[in-house]
């Protein structure tokens, strides 16, 4: 029985994680090639997902979360309360709300110490990446951002060029999350996995990424789609450089999980309220309100999460 809910919770954990984490990584990939069938996107997706887990395993004596996890031991008897976690995940990100996994998963697992670290890693890197695209693109906008730029880019035959770059800068920021957030999708399973478990695990993400490409994103893209300019070849490969080299930077300042939502979340906030600002300033309290909005979701799984693992730390005492 207790194995049957670890592999049930890896399997509703993987689809939930990467259903609602999509957006961060992949989202304006999906956005600004929707002209490209399915099925390339998501060869090119699980290439780099099978190269950045079977390395984490090799080099990490069989622990693909890259140390991640050390902090967060997996219980001692697997009872059905942990399925809590990742079947309200699934729920919230069907409704199209894009909660922190992290927190989501992750404190279910943790102690009250390790759940501290993760929120003010998580609170660090919003305000980090908020800042930081806020000066890219106070200095980028006008250039790259505004209507005739992105007219002149569309009449440009050297246009294939932000085409290959997009892919490079997509594969680069997709190496980086998972890096980030394999913890979350084998939280469930073996610190150390077997080369069988490895494969098996492999082959159910496979699956359920053919899934969400096949349906290009599902809900939680829209939050993308309604950002300025995410369509455009140029502007997503910026996003996706920006957020991977945050990711490299910040993400790996130490093991701690983070929450890489909240980190995709300041980063389109700090980009769109600085291309308001500067190309229509008309729409700036309604950028405001985007961006409350925004946070305001994301705050809900942490309140979710936490709730939720108080509730299971009350039913192991009982």
């Amino acid at each position: 029985m207790e194995t049957a809910i670890a592999y049930l919770g890896f399997i509703i954990s993987a689809y939930a994680v990467i259903a609602n984490d999509v957006i961060q990584t992949l989202g304006t990939f999906i956005s600004s090639n929707f002209k490209v069938k399915w099925w390339w996107l998501w060869l090119f997706a699980i290439s780099i997902l099978t190269a950045t887990l079977f390395y984490g395993w090799s080099t990490n004596g069989g622990d693909v979360s890259y140390g991640r996890l050390n902090t967060i031991p997996l219980p001692e008897y697997m009872e059905w309360w942990y399925l809590l976690a990742p079947v309200i995940l699934l729920i919230i990100t069907r409704m199209g709300i894009p909660v922190s996994t992290t927190f989501m998963i992750l404190s279910v697992f943790s102690s009250g110490v390790v759940i501290e670290k993760m929120i003010l890693k998580s609170v660090y890197g919003y305000a980090l990446s908020f800042v930081f695209a806020i000066i890219v693109y106070v200095v980028i906008t006008r250039k790259l951002e505004s209507p005739f730029a992105i007219e002149k880019l569309d009449k440009n035959k050297k246009k294939h060029y932000w085409l290959v770059a997009q892919w490079f800068s997509t594969g680069f920021l997709w190496s980086q999350w998972l890096i980030q957030d394999f913890a979350n999708i084998f939280v469930f399973l073996p610190r150390q996995l077997a080369l069988e478990e490895l494969l098996i695990s492999l082959a159910v993400i496979l699956l359920i990424m053919a899934y969400i490409f096949r349906k290009r994103g599902g809900k939680i893209q829209e939050i993308v789609n309604q950002k300025a300019n995410t369509k455009n070849i140029r502007s997503a490969t910026i996003i996706d450089l920006i957020y991977g080299v945050f990711l490299f930077v910040f993400g790996n300042l130490n093991s701690i999980p983070m929450s890489t939502t909240w980190v995709f979340i300041g980063i389109l906030a700090g980009r769109e309220l600085a291309i308001t600002y500067f190309l229509n300033k008309k729409k700036i309290k309604y950028t405001y309100i985007i961006i409350a909005k925004d946070l305001g979701k994301v705050n809900i799984g942490l309140m979710v999460s936490v709730a939720i693992a108080f509730l299971i730390q009350y039913l192991k005492e009982l």
